[in-house]
């Protein structure tokens, strides 16, 4: 029935291509775009210099990758613009010839302290910025070393420029949400009564390496029946049966940016409470696309999809049966990153930011509906990166 179920798995997978040609990572010229901006913000700030710790804070704006863990590596980027590399000393020839952007390695010895290290490159510089997503013992031995530092928190600066997307960023997140709806539509194709979400799972992650994601599925969700009334699943999931709602939810990275795109529909015949409720959903996704417009605070975006939703007789707030989550989040490098569409924030909306929207209903003990679908946007207002679903009975377009 229009694309769910009575394929298997090797036709679905065959209908598949790797969809990657023509698409580049980002550019040395583009990483140093972004270290001047930072360092433009530093400096407005009066910000000395901003700690970057391992993780996607550092490669947006280095282009190196590495693993956050007990052991510190991270880039020092000072108010003049110079760049520093800290890191353990024995892992300079797995670190040199990964950088994009030059800068000084400084090492440190197993024995040694690296925040102490860090200090001593400030140079009786005391306004420190950190990267919000370091660990505690980051900024507790950094305070330690120097109890005189002025820690601060460095989404003043990493936030200003992450939340604004690039051209060659829209691009990479536009082939990967193309990537993970081809995945969503060979999915649905091989749903059969009895099917396990485990077997499901393994197939999206197959489907998702067919497409060119290299490392498979980035996370996946796969819920039927009940248990879809709980927005990130259940400790056991039960099979498919006929008359359950299914969700799906799930994304892949392509050069480190991701996607994010869920589908909610019934195998087999829908009754007409699901028929009702997943237009409700329908509705109150395009109730927050209709909604966002440059200038408008991201908190409009999440009220104005509560606001449809309450006029149906859910919620109020987070209130079930009704919305029990924010209308939607930032992504990009991150699969949930600021600006978030939630109530208390009044950041306003601009050209080049990202989001979600995924007003989701849930309907406790019975199912839950998840129409998720993210947009950016323009001069001209918000775009969406896949079009939403058309019915319940015709999730793809």
């Amino acid at each position: 029935m229009n694309g769910i179920g009575g394929v298997t798995k090797a036709a679905a997978l065959a209908t598949l291509t790797d969809m990657t040609s023509g698409v580049s990572p980002i550019t040395q010229q583009e990483f140093q775009q972004r270290l001047t901006k930072a360092v433009q913000l530093m400096q407005q700030q009066k910000l000395d210099a901003i700690l970057l710790t391992a993780g996607t804070s550092l490669y947006y704006f280095t282009g190196l990758r590495w693993y956050a863990s007990e052991r510190l590596v991270a880039a020092l980027l000072l108010a003049d613009g110079r760049l520093l590399y800290i890191i353990p000393e024995f892992e300079r020839g797995t670190i040199a010839p990964q950088l994009v952007m030059p800068g000084q390695l400084h090492g440190w010895q197993e024995h040694e302290s690296p925040y102490q290290l860090c200090i001593k490159l400030l140079q009786d510089k005391m306004a420190l910025a950190l990267d919000e997503s370091a660990a505690f013992f980051i900024a507790d031995g950094l305070l330690k070393a120097e109890p005189a530092l002025q820690l601060s928190n460095a989404s003043s600066v990493t936030s200003a420029c992450r939340r604004i997307k690039s051209a060659a960023e829209l691009a990479l997140m536009q082939r990967a949400m193309d990537m993970t709806l081809a995945v969503h539509k060979a999915v649905a194709s091989i749903l059969y009564a009895g099917i396990s979400t485990k077997e499901v799972e393994a197939f999206i992650d197959q489907a998702h390496r067919k497409v060119g994601a290299v490392d498979g599925n980035y996370f996946c969700i796969v819920l039927f029946g009940s248990d879809t009334s709980y927005p990130h699943g259940v400790a056991n999931p039960k099979n498919l049966e006929h008359g359950d709602m299914v969700l799906i939810d799930t994304g892949c990275k392509l050069h480190g940016y991701l996607s994010d795109i869920t589908r909610s529909y019934v195998f087999g015949q829908p009754t007409a409470k699901q028929q009702a409720v997943w237009q409700h959903e329908k509705n109150a996704q395009a109730a927050a696309f209709a909604a966002a417009q440059i200038g408008v605070a991201c908190q409009e975006v999440d009220r104005a999809a509560r606001k449809y939703l309450q006029q149906q007789g859910y919620g109020p707030d987070y209130q079930l049966p009704g919305l029990p989550h924010r209308t939607g989040h930032g992504i990009g490098l991150d699969i949930h990153e600021w600006p978030y569409l939630v109530e208390g924030n009044e950041q306003p909306l601009a050209a080049g930011m990202c989001f979600s929207n995924e007003p989701m209903l849930v309907l406790p003990g019975e199912f839950g509906v998840r129409l998720e679908d993210h947009f950016y946007m323009t001069e001209q207002g918000p775009r969406w990166f896949t079009e939403p679903a058309l019915a319940i009975d015709q999730p793809f377009r």
